[in-house]
C-alpha cells in the first residue's frame, strides 16, 4: 500500500495541535474515562485503580498499553494529551539540528549524526519504530521495546492511525517495508512503521534476512522523503527482541542508509543513528571508523 493510498485516511498532513482546552486535573479524568470505557472493562475489573497519584500515572499507561483500537473516547484523548505535552515540556528535548555530523569517508557524512538518546525526546521531521507484522504497537505494559515507548509517548491516537492502515491494507505489514504516521506528542513530526526480520538468538542472519533488514532502512528514508521530511532517526531495527545480532545490524544499517544517500544525494538533509546505549554507540562508531563500502 501506497503512501497515497492511506495519507488522507489518517490526515497525515493536517497539523497536530495541543490539547484544544486546559483540563483540570487532567490523570483523574483520564481514570474516569477509562472506568467507565466498554473497551478496557477487563482491565478495569482485573486492576483496580490504585489510590496513590504515582501509581495511577502507571495505571492508567498500562489500561492505554493494553486497549485495542477502536472506540476511542474524544475525552480520553483531550485528557492524555494534556498530561503527555506537560511531561514533554518537563523533559530534556535535544534538538536534532544541534547534533555533531560525521567527518571522513563514509558516503554523505555531512548530513549524519550518530546519537545515544531517548528517540521519544529528540525534536526532528521523523522518527524510526521498530514495529511488528499487526503493527498495533506493544501490548505488554512498561516493556521496554521501542515500540512501546513511542506508543505511550505519543498517545492512543497513534495505535488508533496503524489500525486504519491495517484495516485499509486488509493483511500484516511486510517485513522490510514502510508505513508513515503522525508522531501526535512526541517532539518529532512523523512516525515510520517498519518491521524487521526475526533472527534466532545466536543464528547468523541468511541473505534474505540481510536484505530484509536493508530494505526496512531503504523504505523508511525513501518513505520520509514522499512525505517531505528534511530530517529522520533511525533505530536498531530488529535488534532487541527481533535478535538480530547488533554489530551485524549496524554494518547493514550503514551500508544501506550509504546506498540511498548515492541514489538520492538531495533529498534528505539529516540523519541521526540513534543508538540508545554505550554499547551500541560504540558499535556505531566503530564500523564508521572501519566501514568500507560494500563489507556487510
Amino acid at each position: 500500500m501506497k503512501l497515497n493510498d492511506y495519507a488522507d485516511d489518517i490526515q497525515l498532513f493536517s497539523a497536530f495541535s495541543k490539547a484544544e482546552r486546559d483540563v483540570v486535573d487532567p490523570l483523574q479524568q483520564a481514570i474516569n474515562v477509562i472506568a467507565a470505557d466498554p473497551m478496557s472493562a477487563s482491565f478495569v475489573t482485573r486492576y483496580p485503580v490504585p489510590h496513590a497519584v504515582k501509581e495511577k500515572r502507571g495505571w492508567l499507561q498500562a489500561a492505554l498499553t493494553v486497549r485495542s483500537p477502536g472506540q476511542l473516547p474524544p475525552e480520553l484523548v483531550l485528557c492524555v494529551d494534556s498530561i503527555l505535552q506537560k511531561e514533554q515540556v518537563e523533559k530534556t528535548v535535544t534538538d536534532a539540528s544541534t547534533l555533531e555530523r560525521l567527518t571522513g569517508g563514509y558516503p554523505a557524512a555531512s548530513k549524519i549524526s550518530i546519537w545515544n538518546g531517548d528517540i521519544t525526546r529528540l525534536k526532528i521531521d521523523a522518527v524510526t519504530n521498530a514495529a511488528n507484522a499487526q503493527m498495533l504497537g506493544c501490548f505488554q505494559p512498561f516493556h521496554s521495546c521501542i515500540d512501546n515507548a513511542i506508543n505511550c509517548a505519543a498517545g492512543p491516537q497513534l495505535r488508533e492511525d496503524c489500525n486504519q492502515l491495517m484495516q485499509l491494507q486488509g493483511s500484516d505489514e511486510t517485513t522490510g517495508s514502510a508505513k508513515i504516521t503522525r508522531a501526535y506528542n512526541l517532539p518529532s513530526k512523523f512516525v515510520l512503521h517498519t518491521v524487521g526480520p526475526i533472527i534466532q538468538h545466536g543464528a547468523v542472519p541468511s541473505p534474505r534476512q540481510i536484505d530484509e533488514l536493508a530494505s526496512c532502512y531503504d523504505a523508511c528514508l525513501s518513505l520520509a522523503a514522499e512525505a517531505g521530511a528534511q530530517s529522520v532517526a533511525v533505530c536498531g531495527i530488529s535488534t532487541g527482541v527481533f535478535g538480530y545480532p547488533a554489530e551485524k545490524a549496524a554494518n547493514v544499517a550503514l551500508q544501506a542508509v550509504a546506498n540511498w544517500f548515492l541514489v538520492n544525494p538531495d533529498k534528505l538533509d539529516h540523519l541521526v543513528f540513534n543508538t540508545f546505549g554505550d554499547n551500541a554507540t560504540e558499535i556505531y562508531h566503530r564500523a564508521i571508523g572501519e566501514w568500507q563500502h560494500g563489507a556487510i
